[in-house]
């Protein structure tokens, strides 16, 4: 079993709620809490992004879309104002053209209501030509993809994220949306800037935690976050169930942009179809800059998601290694990537 203990003493420097919890090699060799309860429940931010992805990498599994199909072959009332050939993968790449519906502030305001961030969807013009380049969707992701598997099954977004991924693989504190019985082991977020503090005024108003927001709104534990990644670490399977084939998780793990500039994040981000990949990067020091949320040890082939630099979730299958830390602490980007680096990159000094 390896010394990890570095690991945690840098998360228990930091001082605020947190949750870390490392599987390596199929054994959990670091579970710890820091300031807050074994079942407390951490925003997850973007970190929620690849759970809706994946439901629709079933989807496509089954036959029941294509990856290729326009949105509009689904959703017919989205395919006006040139975004009739705006595909699937498209999305999932980031690459729909359609980062925004009405701009990040609108967006933000309108996101706990369904119906309002749909329609904004179907009556919004591409930001960008739909497949020229990758541009964060930073809460269209989840409607559109969300939209479109509940268009697709005939059932709503969050039924199915609970019946084919959440209870098949027991993980029985993660939510989208925090039902009642969840809401008193809800953590607040909180940052200490300007922008932070704002941030976390929004976040922690009851309608956005129990809200249906595919691309941010999982609320969940580190353990069910590295429980998650440890199944797609060992191909799509773990103790027994299987919610996606080695095949498919594979192909969705081929990088989509490799060393082009994001043009919302403003850096190289390594995409593939519902996750951030891992290896260098570069970009502006106050953005992030080198500092991938993944780790600079990180190999290519490690995939994940960070949301806003407080949560994240990874694996390495190179390594047969899986990673779910959750914070409740904002910062600048700068401060998160930084953060986000050296824990991943201590992680896996120590699992080598």
């Amino acid at each position: 079993m390896p010394d990890i203990d570095a690991v945690a003493r840098l998360v228990a420097e930091r001082g605020c709620p947190a949750q870390l919890c490392v599987i390596s090699r199929g054994d959990v060799v670091l579970d710890r809490c820091f300031c807050c309860a074994p079942d407390a429940l951490f925003f997850l931010f973007s970190a929620s992004k690849p759970m809706v992805a994946l439901l629709v990498h079933q989807l496509a599994e089954r036959g029941a879309i294509g990856l290729d199909d326009p949105v509009a072959r689904h959703w017919p009332e989205f395919g006006q104002r040139g975004k009739d050939a705006i595909t699937i993968r498209q999305v999932l790449r980031h690459r729909s053209g359609l980062p925004v519906a009405r701009g990040k502030a609108r967006d933000a305001l309108a996101m706990t209501d369904w119906a309002a961030s749909v329609r904004a969807l179907e009556r919004a013009a591409p930001v960008y030509p739909p497949g020229s380049a990758p541009a964060y969707h930073f809460l269209s992701y989840g409607f559109l993809l969300g939209e479109v598997v509940q268009r697709v099954t005939g059932r709503p977004v969050r039924d199915v994220l609970r019946s084919e991924l959440l209870e098949p693989l027991r993980l029985h504190d993660t939510f989208l949306g925090l039902p009642p019985v969840g809401r008193e082991r809800r953590l607040p977020v909180a940052g200490r800037g300007g922008a932070e503090r704002v941030t976390g005024l929004m976040i922690n108003r009851r309608a956005v935690r129990q809200a249906v927001i595919p691309a941010a709104g999982v609320s969940s534990t580190a353990r069910d976050l590295a429980r998650l990644y440890a199944t797609l670490a060992h191909g799509g399977e773990l103790d027994g169930v299987r919610v996606l084939a080695a095949a498919t998780l594979r192909s969705a793990l081929l990088p989509s942009s490799d060393g082009e500039t994001d043009r919302c994040l403003k850096l190289p981000v390594r995409w593939s179809e519902g996750f951030q990949l891992g290896g260098p990067r570069g970009g502006p020091e106050r953005l992030g800059g080198r500092h991938s949320p993944l780790g600079q040890l990180s190999s290519p082939r490690a995939f994940g998601h960070n949301g806003s630099y407080a949560c994240i979730g990874w694996a390495d299958p190179d390594r047969d290694l899986a990673v779910g830390y959750v914070t409740s602490r904002l910062v600048s980007r700068a401060a998160g990537a930084r953060h986000m680096a050296e824990i991943s990159d201590a992680i896996l000094a120590a699992c080598a």
